[in-house]
């Protein structure tokens, strides 16, 4: 097995006349001579020629699309259009059969929809294979980045007592006979009786576990899954996810916007000079399912070219206020062209909003800051109140082209006394995050940190339309296959 040498490495070699051991799966077999061979290593087939006079007719009749083969051969210049090399077999070896009457994966184009439902094996496609490879890259280049500043990588919790976002879109976490729990004198269920003693959910996000780690060890980052139990069956949302959750100790809002401008701006270079050619393959198939659509509803940019300008320009910053401003006076805004009109200060953004001023007005990506106070999460730092009498937070968002908010982050609110206050404004139970106070009571200090979310990044990377198709095996409402 250890000889094996994977197809990309073939591809790229400058050897020749060689003989070499592959081994993949079995895209095409045409002519009874020409396999095209694939092991996911690249989206780049190997073609692998066979002696079909020489060859036993039993097993040619087994290379069918989708089977697992070992050839043993003999790695020469190709004459044929398309690739530098391919492989004179000398022996081929069927490791695992396909049914070609059962294999759904025939060599055709597949809709994205039909592959959802065979997510198991849209790993062999050319477009999964891409994606894949590029969420892989992303991921790396994550760690990459933190490791280089010297930052801790930090595994928060999975089941927790806490609901980080305080809106109660959880998935609860219990060992309970569900039909007969055990219930108290009041005839209310007796959580003391469970696994934890007492009600615990899924992760909404590793943030205040994070913050406590910040606080001894400056810089830390969590990359980890996170679960919301919000319906919504949209192209945007799943019901798990993964977060990068950076939190550093001694930051204020400006140095959280430039170290989040610096890691989106790391990870995408990255993955365009490790993964060129599946962004280009991506590119490619982007630009043929725009092609369908009306002229006015095409990207102005191609993959690359928007991967690229993201690259080269410095994100627009601006706040809250005057995003409010800019749109109020926009024109879809004034010909009632938003879905969700903006009548003021206050107005929740909604994604049309946040992409109107990326890819519309600053046609680049933006950094919105210093949000309303009652729209954003407890533990962000308060502003003073402006001369209007408006209540701000030190809140930022970053937002892409194509996707809206990529990056939600804020200074964290380090006094004790504000932060208690805005908790008990918003019901938020403080006896039971008296851990979390605890930084605020010994040694606080000026902190701040962001989300960003994983699948959007890649969503964002790869050009893919469907948040479900960035992720191995999606879970939303009414599905948890595989």
């Amino acid at each position: 097995m250890s000889q094996r040498i994977k197809i990309k490495a073939l591809l790229e070699s400058e050897q020749t006349d060689i003989n070499v051991i592959v081994k993949g799966w079995v895209r095409t077999f045409r002519n009874n001579q020409f396999i095209a061979l694939n092991d996911g290593s690249t989206n780049s087939n190997l073609q692998v020629v066979v002696d079909f006079e020489n060859t036993d007719p039993a097993l040619l009749k087994r290379l069918t699309t989708g089977a697992a083969i070992s050839v043993s051969g003999l790695l020469v210049t190709s004459l044929g259009k398309g690739q530098k090399v391919e492989v004179k077999a000398k022996q081929i070896e069927i490791l695992g059969d396909s049914d070609p009457e059962k294999y759904p994966l025939q060599p055709k184009k597949h809709s994205l929809e039909f592959l959802r439902e065979i997510a198991h094996l849209r790993f062999r496609t050319s477009t999964f294979g891409a994606i894949f490879r590029v969420r892989n890259s992303l991921a790396f280049a994550v760690h990459q980045f933190f490791q280089n500043r010297g930052f801790i990588y930090l595994h928060t919790p999975i089941i927790t007592a806490s609901d980080a976002e305080g809106a109660g879109e959880t998935f609860h976490v219990t060992n309970f006979d569900l039909l007969n729990p055990p219930k108290t004198e009041n005839g209310e269920i007796d959580f003391k009786e469970d696994f934890f003693g007492r009600p615990t959910n899924l992760t909404v996000s590793g943030q205040l576990e994070g913050e406590l780690g910040a606080m001894a060890l400056s810089d830390i980052y969590t990359f980890g899954p996170t679960f919301r139990a919000e319906n919504s069956n949209t192209t945007r949302h799943l019901a798990e996810f993964w977060m990068i959750e950076p939190e550093m100790a001694f930051y204020d809002l400006n140095d959280n916007m430039d170290l989040a401008e610096e890691l989106l701006k790391y990870v995408i270079k990255y993955a365009l000079d490790k993964n060129a050619e599946d962004i280009q393959f991506l590119t490619q198939r982007l630009e043929d399912e725009e092609k369908q659509k009306p002229q006015q509803d095409r990207s102005e940019m191609l993959l690359i070219e928007k991967l690229q300008f993201c690259l080269d320009n410095d994100f627009e910053r601006l706040t809250y206020t005057e995003a409010i401003d800019i749109l109020k006076e926009s024109t879809p805004n004034k010909k009632k062209k938003f879905q969700y009109p903006i009548e003021g200060w206050g107005t929740d953004l909604q994604s049309e909003h946040e992409r109107y001023l990326v890819e519309k007005h600053f046609k680049k990506p933006v950094i919105l800051t210093d949000y309303p106070k009652q729209i954003k999460a407890f533990y962000m730092r308060q502003n003073e109140v402006d001369a209007n009498g408006r209540e701000t937070v030190r809140a930022m968002d970053i937002l892409f082209p194509g996707i809206g908010e990529i990056v939600g982050g804020s200074q964290r609110e380090e006094r004790l006394e504000k932060l208690e206050q805005r908790m008990d404004q918003m019901g938020i139970p403080k006896d039971e995050l008296w851990w979390y106070l605890d930084t605020r009571r010994f040694g606080a200090c000026p902190h701040a940190g962001f989300g960003l979310g994983f699948e959007r990044l890649v969503q964002f990377v790869t050009g893919m339309g469907n948040i479900r198709d960035v992720i191995p095996f999606p879970r939303f409402p009414k599905n948890a296959e595989f």
